[in-house]
């Protein structure tokens, strides 16, 4: 009995735990790009990554050739993913892999950047990369190979995102704030004085997450507003058509909540009943002989419920729309609702564990496993 408290305790404290960033790494000048079919790189655990063309009903398994995933020291990975309509990009060792979303065959492009521990950004004229300890952000055009360094007086560290509106405004976000630029980086302003994260923007509406929930901005992030709110953080926060999704964490619930908004982020109505009510789903087992993890198995996410019953917290990450259907990653598998939330159905379960990172390009979804529950 005293070992299942100890372990209750721990978890308690996992889930109240926030994300810790990135350890100090070094930093390396602008390069060219060069670009390959990398169909194998080093031995060891690669990034489990699936992809879906048929509305979840059944996933890839196309890992083959990645790279151990980058991490720091506390196991947690930077911002090394997005996709856009040419695909997913991952970050891993010195390189960005690319997988485009119209491929067949498993198969990823290769190219060389400037930071290897970089996290990456989309850009409106192409991709940013950068780090947390701000050593340089670089930008590699459309259709060039060229890594080039940008915003070359933003003197802040510890940046935690870069994003670029439909205007051309760009944003950085730090530990110490929001810094905004109308005129490509010659002068910054600092808006919001506390570390804001994800942001999204639609019909001129800027929404993020922040620790104190889901800010918003209808005047180009000069002001923000506290729209959800329920003591805890902001984990996600996703464009849907015609509005905004987002996860936040509810203290008074002790849960993540899943919400809508088509009223362009003033109100929110929650769509997480059925999917909170979804108890644990035994897991389909892959087969004996298989020779890749199917079901996105390894022998560290067997077994983590103990023999008393106790069960890891179940966490909820991303949300994304794919048509008229939701899709959201929990600790226990890839959920879809229907019907805008009322219900949901279990597509790929698991036993709970590894996190659920869902992007979307086009109709395809991208299912990354990671260890974060952040």
């Amino acid at each position: 009995m005293k070992i299942i408290y100890n372990i209750a305790l721990l978890l308690l404290f996992q889930f109240f735990s926030s994300c810790v960033r990135a350890v100090k790494l070094p930093h390396s000048s602008a390069v060219t790009d060069s670009v390959q079919v990398q169909k194998s790189d080093k031995a060891g655990v690669a990034n489990i990554v699936f992809k879906s063309t048929d509305n979840g009903q059944t996933w890839q398994y196309i890992s083959e050739g990645l790279p151990e995933p980058v991490t720091d020291k506390y196991g947690v990975s930077r911002n090394a993913f997005f996709a856009d309509d040419n695909g997913l990009y991952i970050t891993a060792g010195n390189g960005i892999y690319h997988s485009k979303s119209n491929s067949t065959a498993p198969f990823w492009t290769k190219e060389i950047f400037p930071d290897e521990h970089s996290s990456i950004a989309p850009g409106k004229v192409g991709m940013f990369a950068y780090n947390y300890w701000g050593e340089g952000i670089f930008q590699k055009a459309n259709g060039t190979g060229v890594w080039s360094p940008v915003f070359t007086n933003f003197n802040e560290k510890r940046i935690t995102s870069v994003f670029e509106t439909a205007g051309v405004t760009i944003f950085i976000g730090s530990d110490r704030g929001l810094f905004k630029s109308t005129n490509r980086g010659k002068s910054w302003k600092q808006l919001y004085p506390g570390g804001l994260g994800k942001m999204v923007e639609s019909n001129a509406v800027l929404l993020a997450t922040s620790q104190a929930g889901i800010l918003r901005s209808t005047d180009d992030g000069e002001n923000w507003v506290l729209v959800i709110g329920e003591g805890g953080v902001g984990i996600d926060v996703e464009r849907i058509e015609g509005g905004f999704a987002a996860i936040t964490y509810s203290t008074a619930s002790t849960t993540r909540r899943i919400r809508t908004s088509y009223y362009g982020g003033k109100t929110w109505q929650a769509i997480d009943a059925g999917l909170q009510a979804a108890g644990f789903i035994e897991p389909i087992l892959p087969p004996v002989n298989a020779n890749l993890p199917a079901q996105g198995f390894s022998d560290s996410t067997r077994h983590t419920v103990d023999t008393a019953g106790l069960k890891l917290p179940t966490y909820i990450t991303f949300i994304v729309q794919v048509g008229e259907n939701f899709f959201c990653g929990r600790s226990d598998g890839i959920y879809r609702s229907s019907d805008k939330g009322k219900t949901w159905q279990c597509m790929r379960c698991v036993k709970e564990g590894k996190m659920f990172k869902l992007y979307v390009s086009g109709n395809v979804i991208y299912a990354i496993q990671v260890e974060s529950h952040c």
